[in-house]
């Protein structure tokens, strides 16, 4: 009897033991992260440089923004008492969209005249910024890098896969938010 209390008493302290996690089969570094930001890099770098070496080629002054794309007017409104559009306010235009050959992959017959809440709706982000920068009358042409336009995903019809856009908008009207 006593044999087998201290047969029971060793298996129960040895067996009250804590769970051990287990250990990954394999284990993940960031080389795929690593490498995709590797070719971001390189296809940004590319892109620049080309459009940089099409600014040089034209004869326009082009404005670099703040955002990652280039631009000029083609009708610029000198009247200061304009404004740009602010968050909310609704903003009527008409665009075009080109390869970076001059090439039109939409015209504006094709994309009709657009509203757009500004900041409230879906629109790819080089044009929503340059929205941003426009007076009601203006036109513009915008030199967007593919990051700025469509991206890796194109728009799934016309634009391909990291595809560089020029886009010729013109500012038709911007009506204020009236909601407080």
């Amino acid at each position: 009897m006593n044999k087998l209390l201290t047969i029971a008493l060793v298996l129960l302290v040895f067996s009250c033991k804590t769970p051990e996690a287990r250990r990954p089969v394999t284990v993940k570094t960031g080389s795929f992260i690593d490498a995709s930001v590797e070719r971001n890099k390189q296809l940004n770098a590319k892109e620049k440089a080309f459009i940089e070496n099409l600014m040089k080629q034209q004869e326009k002054e082009y404005i670099a923004s703040g955002n990652g794309f280039w631009y000029y007017y083609n009708n610029k409104v000198e009247n200061d008492t304009l404004k740009t559009p602010a968050f909310g306010d609704i903003v009527n235009y008409d665009y075009n969209v080109k390869d970076m050959n001059g090439s039109i992959i939409y015209s504006a017959k094709d994309i009709k005249t657009q509203t757009y809440a500004m900041d409230k709706e879906e629109l790819f982000t080089g044009l929503r910024e340059g929205l941003k920068l426009m007076k009601s009358g203006e036109t513009v042409t915008f030199l967007f890098p593919s990051q700025k336009a469509y991206g890796y995903y194109g728009d799934e019809n016309k634009i391909g896969t990291n595809v560089p856009l020029i886009c010729e908008v013109t500012v038709n009207s911007i009506t204020e938010n009236q909601t407080p």
